[in-house]
C-alpha cells in the first residue's frame, strides 16, 4: 500500500472518530452510564491502532522497543518488558526470582512471601503458582495499605519476598518497606499496576522495589487494551526477566536480529553440542508472555496523555473528597502522608452503626446508573480458591474482613466529567439523607 493510500485511511479513520464524538448526545443524569474505570481513547489512538494494522505488525517488535524505552524513562528506571498483561507481569517478576543463577538468595518451593489479605488475586497468585507460601496480613482502613509494622512482625525464617500493591493508587509506605527488605535481605516486588504516576516522598512509585509490574488493561491509567510490564533498575534482573519473558532462551537479539553477540555458532552450554545456535539455546524454564506492536503503538500514544490523565484521576478524587466531606456512616478515604497518588478510584466503607447496608447502597447508585466495584477481593482468605491451598496469616484480618463486608469504590478516571462527579455526590448524600 502506497504512503498516500496509507495517509488517505488514516484521514478517514480520524474522521469516523470525530463523527462518532460529535454524536454523542452528552451526559444525562440517571441516563448515561458513569462507569468506576476505563479507557479514555481519542483519533490519535484509533489511528495508531489502524497504522499499524496497516504495515501488518502483527508481533514484538519496534514498536514494543520504542514503548519500552520511554515508558522506562517517564517511571525512572534502566530497564522495562512488555508483557501480553498485567497480571503476566506479576507472574513474571516473581518467577524470575526463582532462577538458580540469584543462588542462595533465590526463591525456592515453601519460602514465605509476605502480602496482604485485602487486595487483587493477580498478586497474590503467583505467589502460589511458584511454590511459595503467602503470609497474609492486615492492612488500614482510610488508607487501605498496610502498614511497616505489619510488614516487620510477619518475617520469619522462611521469608524470602515481599510483594504489595499500592491500593488504588494509594501509595504504601515504599520507601520505608524498601529499605526494610534491603535490610532483612528480602527481594521486594512492587505492584505498580493501580498506581502509575503516583508518587511517594517526592519519588514516582514503581521505583523502589527489586521489580515493579503495571498493567495496561483498559481500566488503568493508560491502556493498551490488554498488556503490562515488569520494570527494574538491575540489570541481572532485567536479563533473566527477557528470557523468563521470551520462552526461557539464553539469546539476547531483538526480534528479527542474528547473531547480535557475534559469536552466534560459537556456545558450548549445557550437554549441547558446541556450536549449537545460541538462538535455541535455553537457560531457563520460561514463557511466552510477550506483548504485539499492535497493542505497543496504542501504548505510546496514550503515554502522551498520561499527565493529562493523571491530573484528571486527581481532580476527581479531590472533587469527591470534598463534596462528601461531613456526610454520616460513610469512612472516606485518605492518602498515605507523603504520598501524592494518581488514583485509581474513590473507595468508601460504611461505618458499623450505619442504618442501612451495602448491597441496598450499591442498589441505589445502580438505580441511578453509578457503577460501583468492591474493593477488590476483599479478605482473600475467605474465598474458596484459597482455602485448600497452603497459607499463612501473620497478626489478625480484622480490616480485611470490614473490608469484605462493608467497603466499595466508585470511579475517578478521566472520562468522568465534573457534572457526574458532583451527580455522583448529590446521590450518595440522597441516599444516606433518606436513611438517616
Amino acid at each position: 500500500m502506497a504512503d498516500t493510500d496509507v495517509q488517505s485511511v488514516l484521514e478517514l479513520t480520524r474522521k469516523l472518530h470525530r463523527d462518532r464524538a460529535a454524536s454523542d448526545g452528552g451526559f444525562v443524569p440517571g441516563v448515561t452510564p458513569i462507569l468506576p474505570s476505563g479507557a479514555v481513547l481519542d483519533e490519535d489512538d484509533r489511528a495508531a491502532l489502524v497504522g499499524q494494522a496497516l504495515e501488518m505488525k502483527i508481533a514484538s517488535g519496534a514498536a514494543a522497543l520504542r514503548f519500552e524505552r520511554l515508558f522506562a524513562k517517564a517511571i525512572g528506571v534502566r530497564k522495562a518488558h512488555l508483557t501480553n498483561s498485567g497480571s503476566s507481569a506479576n507472574l513474571l517478576a516473581l518467577a524470575s526470582l526463582t532462577v538458580p543463577e540469584l543462588e542462595d538468595r533465590r526463591l525456592r518451593p515453601g519460602d514465605e512471601v509476605i502480602t496482604v489479605a485485602a487486595g487483587f488475586p493477580t498478586t497474590v497468585n503467583p505467589i502460589i503458582q511458584c511454590g511459595l507460601v503467602p503470609v497474609f496480613i492486615d492492612v488500614e482502613l482510610g488508607t487501605y495499605n498496610t502498614t511497616l509494622e505489619r510488614i516487620e512482625a510477619a518475617i520469619g525464617p522462611r521469608t524470602k519476598a515481599v510483594m504489595l500493591a499500592h491500593t488504588l493508587g494509594n501509595p504504601f509506605a515504599v520507601a520505608e518497606v524498601a529499605d526494610l527488605c534491603r535490610d532483612r535481605d528480602l527481594f521486594f516486588v512492587e505492584d505498580n499496576c493501580d498506581a502509575v504516576h503516583s508518587t511517594y516522598q517526592g519519588r514516582n512509585t514503581g521505583t523502589f522495589g527489586d521489580y515493579s509490574t503495571v498493567s495496561f488493561y483498559p481500566a488503568h491509567h493508560i491502556t493498551m487494551g490488554e498488556g503490562g510490564c515488569v520494570l527494574t533498575n538491575t540489570l541481572e534482573l532485567a536479563r533473566i526477566t527477557e528470557s523468563m519473558r521470551d520462552w526461557g532462551r539464553d539469546c539476547w537479539c531483538e526480534p528479527g536480529e542474528d547473531n547480535k553477540c557475534l559469536k552466534r555458532f560459537q556456545y558450548q552450554m549445557g550437554d549441547l553440542p558446541h556450536g549449537y545456535d545460541h538462538k535455541y539455546i535455553f537457560s531457563h524454564v520460561g514463557y511466552n508472555l510477550k506483548s504485539t506492536d499492535i497493542q505497543a503503538a496504542l501504548g505510546l500514544t496514550q503515554l502522551t496523555k498520561l499527565a493529562d490523565f493523571t491530573a484528571a484521576r486527581k481532580r476527581n478524587w479531590q472533587r469527591l473528597r470534598e463534596g462528601l466531606d461531613g456526610v454520616p456512616h460513610l469512612l472516606l478515604p485518605e492518602a498515605t502522608p507523603g504520598s501524592d497518588p494518581s488514583w485509581f478510584g474513590f473507595v468508601i466503607t460504611l461505618t458499623e452503626d450505619a442504618p442501612f447496608g451495602r448491597p441496598e447502597f450499591l442498589e441505589f447508585l445502580g438505580s441511578r446508573k453509578i457503577g460501583t466495584r468492591l474493593l477488590f477481593a476483599g479478605n482473600l482468605t475467605r474465598h474458596p480458591a484459597y482455602q485448600s491451598e497452603n497459607y499463612r496469616v501473620s497478626g489478625d484480618l480484622t480490616n480485611s474482613d470490614i473490608i469484605t463486608e462493608r467497603s466499595f469504590w466508585i470511579g475517578v478516571y478521566p472520562g468522568i466529567t465534573t457534572e457526574m462527579v458532583d451527580y455522583m455526590i448529590d446521590s450518595v448524600r440522597a441516599f444516606v439523607a433518606g436513611r438517616s
